[in-house]
Order: C-alpha cells, then sequence, then structure tokens
C-alpha cells in the first residue's frame, strides 16, 4: 500500500525544482528552517519562511491557493510537519523537495549563502554596471576634517542609524531620498555622500541620486559604517538628525524625476478601479500591494491588505516581502514620486508584472476606496480554534509544572517568566518527549503575547499530551501584572538559530568577512537568466 504521507504528486525532486524556479509559472519555494540555518546555505531565491511563521506570513506572501509551493528543511522532517497546516490554510498544490536541503547538495547544485541574497547580487551588479562613484571612509574623514561642502545621508532604517551613523550625516531611508533630497542640499556645488552599515543601500541610493541629474556631485561611502569603523574611526550614536518634510520645491522636483523614469523604464500605472479588480482576485493569482511610505505615512492610512514596505528596504530586502516573483506588484505612495522609483528597481530586477497605482492613496481614497489605520497585527491562521481547544491560567502563582517559552530566542532573552525554558517552536514535536516523556506532566506554554504560545499548546494537545495550559496573554500580561521576569538565555532546550546577529555585532573579523562576501557577488552570482535558480554565489 502506498504511504499517504510520500504521495508522488506531493514530492518534488531537485531537478523538478530547478525546472521549475526557471520557469515563468507562479510558484513558491519556501526554507522552513530558521534563519540561521537559511544563512548558511540555502537554495538561491527560496524564501525564508521559518515553520513557526507560516500561520503568520503565509497569507501575506502566497495569496493564490492554487500557486504550487515547495517546501524544504534539511533532511525534510520539518517539511512533513508543515504540509499539513499549509493543507488547512487552503493550499491545493503543497509539495516537499525529496532529500531536503542534503538531496539538493547531494546532486551538486549551488548553494547560497547569507541573506537578501538577490538584492545583495543585484546592487553589486548596479556597482559595476553603472560605475557608482565611491569615496573610501579615510578620504570621507580627511575631507570632513578639512570642512568640505558635503551633505552626507543614511539610506538606512531610522533604527539602524540611530545605533550609529557616519559623524553629521542626515538619516534619509532610501525610499525617501529623491522626494526630500532638495531639503537638505541648496547648491550646486555639495557633494552628497549615501551611506549604509555595508553596501546595497549605498549603491542603491546613490544610483537613485544620480537618475534626478542633479548638478551636484554623489558619491557612495565604500563599505559603510562597517568601512567606516574597520577605518578605525568612531561612529556618531544616537543622532537624531531627520531629513524634512518635502517642500513644494521638493515635491515638484521629485515628481518631475518620477515621469522621466518612468518612460525610461516603461511602467505601467493602473487605475483605482484596475486595482480594486485585483484585490478581489488575490485567492486566484497572486497579488502584492507595497506602500512605499514611512511607518508614520502608512499607520495613518493604508489600502487594506496593503504591505508596508519602505522603498529602501523592499529594494535591499525584496525576498522578505515577495516569495512569488511571477506576481502582480503593485506600488502606492502619497503620489506617484516614490512608488515609480521603487518599481523602477524591482522592475530591473527582472519581476514580471510592475505596476504603480496612478495618484496614489488620494486618487484610491477620491475614488471612495477604503483605509485602514495603524500597522495590522492579525492573528495568526488557525488562533481562534487554537483558543478554543487550550486552557488558559491567568498570570499570578504558578502550579507545578513545566513551563516552556516558545518566543524567538531575543525576545525570551528580554524577558520571560522565571524558570521558563525556551524551546523554537518549528521544531517541538520533535524535540519536546526529550523534555517531557510523560504526557501526564502538566505544561504551561508562553510567549510575548499569547499567540505562538496558544498555537504550540495546541499542537502538544494534538501530539497527546493531556495537561497542557497556555499564560493568558503572555509575558506581558505577566509584567503588566507586576510579576518579576527572569532575563538572558537562561534555560535552553534547542539551538537559537532563529535570529542572526548583523555583522557589526559579531565584531571586526564578522564584518571583514561579510564585506569580502558581498563584493564577490557580483563575479559569483552571474547568470544568463533572472530566475535562474542556480544564479546564485556557489559554495
Amino acid at each position: 500500500m502506498s504511504d499517504p504521507h510520500h504521495d508522488a504528486r506531493t514530492i518534488t525532486s531537485p531537478a523538478e525544482l530547478a525546472d521549475l524556479m526557471r520557469s515563468e509559472s507562479p510558484h513558491a519555494c519556501l526554507d522552513l528552517r530558521e534563519r540561521g540555518a537559511y544563512e548558511r546555505g540555502h537554495i538561491f531565491r527560496a524564501t525564508s519562511l521559518p515553520r513557526r511563521l507560516l500561520e503568520y506570513r503565509l497569507p501575506g506572501l502566497v495569496t493564490a491557493r492554487r500557486t504550487p509551493v515547495v517546501l524544504y528543511d534539511e533532511d525534510g522532517t520539518l517539511s512533513e510537519l508543515a504540509r499539513p497546516t499549509l493543507a488547512r490554510m487552503g493550499g491545493s498544490d503543497v509539495r516537499v523537495l525529496a532529500g531536503g536541503l542534503a538531496g539538493w547538495r547531494a546532486g551538486g547544485r549551488p548553494i547560497a549563502e547569507g541573506v537578501n541574497v538577490p538584492s545583495k547580487v543585484f546592487g553589486e551588479r548596479q556597482l559595476h554596471e553603472r560605475l557608482t562613484p565611491q569615496i573610501s571612509p579615510r578620504d570621507l574623514h580627511a575631507r570632513m576634517a578639512a570642512g568640505a561642502d558635503m551633505v552626507i545621508v543614511d539610506a538606512r532604517t531610522p533604527e539602524e542609524y540611530v545605533r550609529g551613523s557616519i559623524p553629521g550625516a542626515w538619516s534619509v531611508p532610501g525610499g525617501e531620498l529623491v522626494l526630500r533630497i532638495a531639503e537638505l542640499v541648496r547648491r550646486e556645488t555639495t557633494t552628497i555622500v549615501v551611506h549604509c552599515g555595508g553596501r546595497t543601500r549605498s549603491y542603491i541610493g546613490a544610483e537613485s541620486l544620480r537618475r534626478m541629474s542633479l548638478s551636484n556631485p554623489v558619491v557612495a561611502l565604500e563599505n559603510g559604517t562597517m568601512g567606516w569603523e574597520l577605518a578605525g574611526l568612531e561612529l556618531e550614536r544616537g543622532a537624531s538628525r531627520w531629513a524634512p518634510p518635502p517642500s513644494a520645491r521638493s515635491r515638484a522636483l521629485a515628481l518631475r524625476v518620477a515621469k522621466r523614469v518612468a518612460a525610461e523604464e516603461g511602467l505601467r500605472f493602473i487605475s483605482r478601479d484596475e486595482l480594486r479588480r485585483l484585490r478581489e482576485r488575490r485567492e486566484e493569482a497572486n497579488v502584492y500591494v507595497l506602500d512605499v511610505r514611512t511607518a508614520e505615512e502608512y499607520a495613518a492610512g493604508h489600502i487594506p491588505h496593503a504591505i508596508w514596505a519602505p522603498g529602501g528596504q523592499a529594494v535591499q530586502a525584496t525576498d522578505d516581502y515577495i516569495a512569488v516573483r511571477a506576481a502582480a506588484l503593485v506600488f502606492v505612495c502619497d503620489g506617484v514620486a516614490r512608488s515609480v522609483m521603487t518599481a523602477a528597481w524591482f522592475t530591473r530586477m527582472g519581476c514580471p508584472d510592475v505596476s504603480v497605482l496612478a495618484g496614489g492613496l488620494p486618487a484610491w481614497v477620491d475614488a471612495g476606496g477604503a483605509v485602514e489605520t495603524g500597522h495590522p497585527a492579525p492573528a495568526p491562521f488557525g488562533y481562534a480554534d487554537a483558543r478554543a481547544q487550550v486552557k488558559a491560567i491567568a498570570p499570578g502563582p504558578l502550579p507545578d509544572a513545566l513551563i516552556l517559552n516558545v518566543d524567538q530566542s531575543d525576545l525570551y532573552a528580554r524577558g520571560h517568566v522565571p524558570g521558563a525554558a525556551w524551546i523554537c517552536r518549528s521544531r517541538l514535536e520533535p524535540l519536546v518527549p526529550a523534555v517531557a516523556p510523560d504526557v501526564r506532566r502538566p505544561l504551561i506554554i508562553t510567549c510575548a503575547d499569547g499567540g505562538s504560545s496558544t498555537l504550540a499548546a495546541a499542537t502538544l494537545l494534538g501530539i497527546g499530551y493531556e495537561a497542557v495550559q497556555v499564560l493568558e496573554g503572555g509575558t506581558r500580561a505577566w509584567e503588566h501584572a507586576g510579576l518579576p521576569v527572569e532575563r538572558g538565555l537562561t534555560r535552553l532546550l534547542d539551538e537559537p538559530d532563529d535570529v542572526v546577529p548583523k555583522p557589526y555585532e559579531r565584531g571586526r573579523a564578522a564584518m571583514e568577512a561579510y564585506l569580502r562576501w558581498e563584493e564577490a557577488l557580483d563575479l559569483e552570482g552571474r547568470s544568463p537568466h533572472p530566475l535562474h535558480p542556480d544564479a546564485g554565489p556557489r559554495r
């Protein structure tokens, strides 16, 4: 008798996956391992989606239920555990990579290292193809000391900027550069220096400004803040120089640039009605509506189901936002300037169906379109059913029980119920029998807010554990009740590979290694086909 868990229709060989990823057919390839394992080696263009986040992120990453979805992990264990979840979520074509990543390697196929590799390969290619002017950290420092006429802009997120930037730099995230640079530069002779933490956002930001055809010299800081520190120079911590709001003059300039870029790239504009029809078909065809404005603008009002994807970050980490490259991508801002500039980069990255909402959010609102506010955090898929199954216990004195925390490990380290041990929810079923061999032993499951812990508790009930409870409201409710928390990675039952520290958090050797890796991407990542699954850097 055939094993239903290994039906031939649900197993994909490495060769079949390679063919699928070469094709222009809509599909998603999901790496279910934790981010640390993914960084050490993965299939190029696979989306990192740890199993524990499926219920949270999959509905936004794969909107069409009939989309072929190929799952993989190291050996197939997590994929088999995840497949029923995808089926409950409506996936009708869920496949598992035969042999997992080990099988892919065994066939001699290449493995990509790092995270957001497609975007970083693209950034390196832009540097070499467009000959982006650069300035070394030492040369920039010397010019700063001499009082040269310069404006330095940090193209990263505001949070990264605050942690450490080039002294005197202004925070202007990459997607805001074209809209706001005129507020900072008044003379045509002023040199504009763009930097990020490493390389990609520096080059993309500098090239965005160069497309404006300004008279000003525009240069990228070689190797960003990491290069600055490696040169023995000090970063500024806690800076708060934010680019001013764009004036009418800045908006007019940005609009002129956007119109020219749209014409050069052949960008397509769609109407509010066309977007409404696309959204109505989200379950039949994959659609991403990407709002590229600032966090504050997005929170003030956005199109329902639109993903907050600030322009610079969307280009820097494309695979974090998009799992189906053949999907329809619609970019939205408060007009067209920022959405056009971001859409242009996605077009150059080879995405086949890119458009811009004509008139942006104001046009949507004027035509009677609905608007959401805030940064929505919907309950994960299956939460209501899990909540109905699981008994909850209020914060306060807890009974004698094994307390398991299923948070992300860095959240666990920041504070958890005293005595709680950490375990990764992705690997809960294979690990918990060794921790709690007696299925009658009382278990209390916790997390930051009660969401993941409720799903985990329902899983444990489903595999036979009889005395499982969830801490109502999680650690937040515990702290709100005035109860003490324990800090640090105090009790680990699993490898905390779910968080990947930045290279600058790992020390000098890590920064040097990262920059060598990134600089080599262009030569190692070349491929004649933009969707070729073997196009990534080889190991």
